[in-house]
């Protein structure tokens, strides 16, 4: 009875640092953001910590300089997890499920016609309140209609975005990406120099 006391106990203890590795493991992973989540009707779930990954680069396209309303207004803040961008640099191509994550800030306080402003730097263009997300997710089974990646809207307004979204359609999104950045993995490489810096 002695034996099979000590046999049961041990037994157990490996059982209990079995689960709680795996449990650990899990949510490192959740936590490290190590690729998308989907609802149960396909939508994807807004990433988590995008803000806290490797920051590429900023574009901008003012109202004022668009008619009034620009397509995506109007600072361009995008985002990529560190270990893709390495694998990116490495190889001229993102891996599977990478997610790329462009968050929309309107300018603060436009003053000039051009919706620039005089700040203490000089007059220029500075970043306001955040005002709207978009996501893209490569995954060549599940969006290989569309260059391997898929595209997503979380919202063109101010915070709070949707808490999931559906896949735009080709013709929204990826039209434009497959025609102009066809050979650079559907990404504006142009315009963001530290996805091909070398040092």
């Amino acid at each position: 009875m002695t034996v099979n006391k000590g046999i049961l106990a041990i037994a157990l203890i490996a059982a209990a640092g079995a689960a709680s590795y795996w449990s650990y493991g899990s949510t490192t992973a959740q936590a490290a953001g190590t690729g998308p989540t989907y609802t149960s009707d396909g939508k994807l779930v807004l990433p988590k910590n995008y803000r806290d990954w490797t920051f590429i680069g900023a574009t901008v396209t003012p109202n004022a300089l668009n008619g009034g309303k620009a397509g995506f207004p109007e600072f361009h803040n995008v985002y990529v997890e560190a270990s893709k961008l390495a694998a990116y640099r490495k190889t001229g191509v993102f891996p599977e499920g990478t997610i790329l994550v462009k968050e929309l800030a309107l300018l603060r306080n436009p003053k000039h016609e051009d919706g620039s402003a005089d700040e203490a730097s000089g007059r220029g263009f500075f970043e306001g309140s955040f005002n709207g997300l978009d996501v893209t997710v490569k995954d060549s089974k599940r969006y290989g209609k569309t260059g391997n990646w898929g595209f997503f809207n979380f919202g063109h307004h101010a915070l709070p975005y949707e808490s999931a979204a559906k896949e735009a359609s080709k013709e929204e999104c990826a039209g434009c990406h497959m025609g102009g950045a066809g050979k650079t993995d559907l990404t504006w490489i142009q315009f963001y120099p530290i996805m091909t810096a070398k040092n």
